[in-house]
């Protein structure tokens, strides 16, 4: 897939905190875009990569939209597009934010919007965008309803080994630990295919994605079947990954039970930030402990936790092999970092069960599981 364009990602104010996660996505990997800059004004000058993740990748934070334009304009690719990649509770645009988007129409850029907040219901920026010439997508627009499907049980026809990757809490690195797993199975051989349920897993180029907070509660079921046997259709992949959505248990974002009904995954991949004590952005909701959710799952979807994934956020990095061998002691279930140690190590534990389901089952209904050493 080529890039679409070559994009500004739009984060002012909440680049590097769980409100950013849109443009972390962007700026992490993403083959919709060429990504140029990222505007926020808190971090410019810096290098977005070091900023998330301590490596330079090459991509400047800029001030303002206008620096972001000037800079890339002493570049090789001139920028063609203006994508939002804030995500704030309530998927809300500020005053400030909105008047950045006219801006951008008024300059020659299209616009990609994932929020609640639909640009092209504006009247006075569909107006401007029709005068200029410009395109005003908004990612998080339900779809006709006559366009939508319903659960038909036809997903027991998909043979591809399916991997949810569910969270104990949104904004918590779902869809990054997702396109890691896919990445390192596609390294190892293997033909993957990542199923996204949010928009920006569409941003970042996903060939098979809903919007499940965009959809009809009746259909929601129906087209997460729908993806992933539309993935095995017309790919055969050998691995379909599926981005989870919120938390079992998250008060206000509460995900991932129509997932796991629905896309029926053979095991679970469960992301978890040990630091955190609340729900993301709720005070005073607790978290639930990681073996109480570890078994609400596995009882819902009768399938086995294959791993914990680690987001480090507030972990010093000398203390997270410790953390993880707490996990594995703890609940029984291997974990691993694999935002900063890579996917491959993960997906060599899972590449047995890939090529034969018995041993799975073999696994699962051992008197020995949860089990920690790797098979």
């Amino acid at each position: 897939m080529h890039p679409e364009g070559n994009a500004i990602v739009y984060c002012e104010g909440a680049f590097n905190t769980p409100n950013g996660k849109t443009a972390h996505g962007l700026v992490r990997f993403t083959r919709r875009y060429r990504i140029l800059s990222v505007v926020d004004s808190r971090h410019a000058g810096e290098d977005a990569g070091m900023i998330l993740d301590g490596k330079p990748n090459g991509i400047p934070v800029s001030a303002s939209l206008t620096a972001a334009v000037e800079t890339a304009s002493r570049g090789a690719y001139p920028p063609t597009h203006f994508v939002v990649g804030i995500a704030p509770d309530g998927g809300r645009l500020s005053s400030a934010a909105r008047a950045d988007v006219v801006r951008a129409v008024e300059i020659g850029l299209n616009v990609d919007c994932g929020l609640h907040d639909f640009l092209s219901d504006d009247a006075a920026i569909r107006a401007l965008a029709a005068e200029k010439g410009m395109t005003i997508r908004d990612i998080r627009k339900p779809p006709p309803r006559a366009s939508l499907h319903f659960f038909s049980g036809s997903i027991e026809s998909v043979e591809a080994f399916r991997i949810a990757v569910l969270g104990t809490d949104s904004a918590v690195g779902k869809r990054t630990t997702a396109w890691i797993l896919v990445q390192a199975f596609e390294a190892l051989g293997c033909r993957a295919e990542l199923v996204g349920t949010g928009q920006t897993a569409w941003m970042q180029g996903a060939r098979y994605t809903l919007v499940m907070d965009a959809l009809v509660n009746d259909f929601v079921s129906g087209e997460i079947e729908h993806a992933v046997v539309r993935a095995w259709t017309e790919t055969r992949p050998d691995v379909i990954v599926i981005e989870g959505q919120g938390s079992l248990m998250n008060p206000a974002y509460p995900g991932g039970f129509e997932i796991l009904a629905a896309g029926r995954p053979d095991v679970v991949v469960l992301q978890h930030a040990p630091a955190r004590r609340d729900y993301d952005g709720f005070p005073g909701y607790p978290i639930q402990p990681l073996s109480h959710q570890i078994q609400a799952i596995q009882i819902l979807s009768g399938r086995p936790i294959a791993a914990v994934t680690l987001n480090h956020e507030d972990l010093p990095a000398e203390t997270i092999p410790t953390v993880c061998a707490a996990i594995c002691r703890d609940v029984g279930v291997p974990a691993y970092d694999v935002l900063r140690n890579g996917g491959t190590e993960l997906a060599k534990r899972l590449m047995p069960f890939i090529r034969d389901r018995k041993l799975l089952k073999e696994v699962w209904t051992a008197p020995s599981y949860p089990f920690c050493p790797p098979i």
